[in-house]
């Protein structure tokens, strides 16, 4: 309903100091449909002149609309995330790693969806959120209407996989990236006669390597002709033919918005998280995924709005993911006015303007302890070196030496930078715990992700997203979760969980506070890991299994900030049991 007002305010009034007889239709704000891959290359392309695939519905967009040849996000999913969402560097917002509640947004960081939901647009998003499960952090707590997928930093499994649809477990339909199109496509029927905004975040391709068999014959056999230092052939074809279906589904969109009859009235923007997550071709850039180089932070980015962009123009201006909130409120219509002072600034002068006033500006990349720095000519590495990217794109030949004046001066421009965020990061609290119990959360979900193994516990795998808790042997083993509980209440505690018959009966205590409740384990459930039968790589990352709900009880939770724990109590056989993840579900909320 806000929304329907905010718009019907908009069209009623957006006009209303000029007489009726003068006054004009209301030219209705456009839509905005942002794409999003994880882990593709600036190299994954055609349009970049990678030889061994074709992507000519990503190429389309460029030729169609405008093209950014230097554009920069982080080296790692959740901060190029979040720096898209707010406008603001991804330390200032509180995000510093990939896992483990590192990738949450800070909650008094405003995001772009916000301020498009509160003028009247129908917001919503298909696929990896990646900053944050638990409201608030949840994407339906920071402007989206609508969510659906998942809020981890990786999935297991792609086709038909768990999932969530505003917060509630459901199972997906399919090949995951063809299902998160499909509801995106549904969502754009849905609200074809209102401005809706739809984020696209896929989930490729990034690892497991699991592609179905259509687009997997035409590179499994595939030659590749010189390959890179370090280069599996086998990841790339995977990773190749993971790019051609992305590609299927751009072009299903943009049919999409053709057959709705909304293409000029939509702005669609494409563009990846990071580097390529292997050595593979990318245009002859050093570095990959993770790096703070060139090749690690470089993205393509193409934006069509057709009748309203150019066409076919390329911006050799550096920009980066720091300026989508800026540009995107001012391509709409939109204003900010939030306290907090943007890292980026609009693009929309150069997609608009022919020669524009723009000045020379600095664009900062970070991760894992590295900093580096890009103008528009140079980049300053992680380890002081420069480097003239106009001549040595590679970043082949240190220049330092050369133009000691301009290295120095970028050098204290990168530690001044770095201080700044060193004090951001001080602004936060030393413990944020996981949120449980937001009014507006229908349940909490709290992951193994987010959980600490004790004792003999171990996790499936030594990277936390989409893991879950193994060995479970002793007394003395426990699980805890650090929560922050926003509402006192009886809350019903369900355990994901697998256990072989012989183990069935081992007895178990959650305890949160001084509170407890006691349950024992029932029934066996022991399926088999899966994953492997659909991986066309070696997977780094955990298999999966398929976890059963078990309700433990319910207990009374205190407001304020605890440790929920699992004990066991009695182990009649070799095991407790395996544990993906706990639901918390409110049954009556108290002051």
């Amino acid at each position: 309903m806000h929304r329907l007002i905010a718009y019907l305010f908009l069209l009623v009034f957006g006009g209303a100091l000029l007489p009726a007889c003068q006054q004009a239709a209301p030219e209705r704000p456009p839509n905005l449909l942002v794409i999003l891959t994880d882990d593709q290359g600036w190299g994954d392309l055609s349009y970049s002149g990678n030889p061994h695939l074709s992507t000519p519905a990503i190429d389309a967009l460029a030729r169609q609309g405008v093209s950014f040849d230097r554009f920069y996000v982080s080296p790692v999913c959740s901060p190029t995330r979040a720096e898209m969402l707010t406008g603001r560097y991804h330390l200032r917002g509180g995000v510093r790693g990939t896992s483990a509640g590192e990738e949450r947004l800070d909650l008094d960081e405003t995001t772009f969806v916000e301020l498009f939901q509160q003028a009247g647009y129908a917001t919503a998003a298909f696929g990896k959120w990646h900053n944050g499960m638990q409201h608030p952090y949840h994407p339906n707590s920071r402007g989206f209407d609508t969510f659906y997928g998942f809020c981890s930093g990786h999935w297991g499994d792609y086709f038909s996989p768990p999932l969530e649809e505003n917060g509630i477990p459901v199972q997906g339909e399919g090949y995951l990236p063809d299902d998160l199109t499909d509801k995106a496509m549904d969502f754009m029927h849905a609200h074809r006669d209102e401005p809706f905004l739809v984020y696209l975040p896929l989930n490729t391709p990034h690892s497991p390597m699991q592609v179905p068999d259509s687009w997997w014959e035409r590179f499994e056999n595939k030659p590749l002709d010189s390959l890179v230092a370090g280069e599996d052939p086998d990841f790339t074809r995977a990773a190749l033919a993971m790019c051609e279906n992305i590609d299927w589904n751009v072009g299903r969109l943009l049919e999409k918005l053709e057959n709705l009859g909304l293409t000029e009235n939509t702005l669609v923007v494409y563009f990846t998280d990071n580097g390529p997550n292997s050595f593979r071709w990318n245009g002859g850039m050093k570095g990959r995924k993770g790096s703070t180089d060139e090749g690690g932070v470089r993205s393509p980015f193409f934006m069509q709005w057709k009748g309203h962009i150019p066409e076919g123009k390329v911006i050799p201006q550096i920009a980066g993911a720091i300026d989508l909130f800026p540009t995107f409120l001012d391509m709409a219509g939109l204003t900010h006015s939030g306290e907090k002072p943007l890292d980026g600034k609009s693009l929309k002068p150069l997609i608009m303007k022919e020669d524009p006033s723009w000045t020379d500006r600095m664009i900062f990349s970070h991760w894992n302890g590295n900093s580096s720095l890009r103008t528009q000519k140079y980049r300053l590495d992680k380890d002081g070196n420069l480097f003239d990217m106009e001549s040595d794109p590679g970043q082949q030949q240190p220049v330092q030496d050369q133009y000691p004046e301009v290295a120095e001066n970028l050098r204290e421009a990168l530690v001044e930078w770095e201080m700044a965020m060193v004090e951001e990061q001080t602004k936060d609290p030393e413990n944020r715990p996981f949120t449980l119990g937001a009014p507006q959360a229908p349940l909490t979900q709290l992951p193994a992700r987010d959980g600490m193994a004790h004792g003999s516990i171990q996790r499936s795998n030594r990277f936390p997203n989409d893991s879950f808790f193994t060995h479970w042997v002793s007394l003395e083993d426990s699980i805890t979760w650090e929560v922050e509980v926003l509402e006192a209440g009886d809350y019903r505690v369900e355990a994901y969980y697998t256990c072989p018959k012989g183990d069935v009966g081992a007895e178990i205590r959650l305890q949160a506070g001084t509170t407890h409740l006691d349950a024992r384990v029932k029934e066996a459930h022991d399926p088999p890991l899966e994953g492997m039968e659909n991986d066309r790589i070696e997977r780094m990352e955990s298999y999966v299994k398929e976890f059963k709900p078990m309700h433990l009880g319910s207990i009374s939770l205190k407001k304020g900030i605890q440790t929920i724990s699992l004990k066991a109590l009695r182990i009649p056989g070799n095991q407790v049991m395996d544990v993906q993840k706990l639901l918390v579900k409110p049954v009556e909320i108290t002051q």
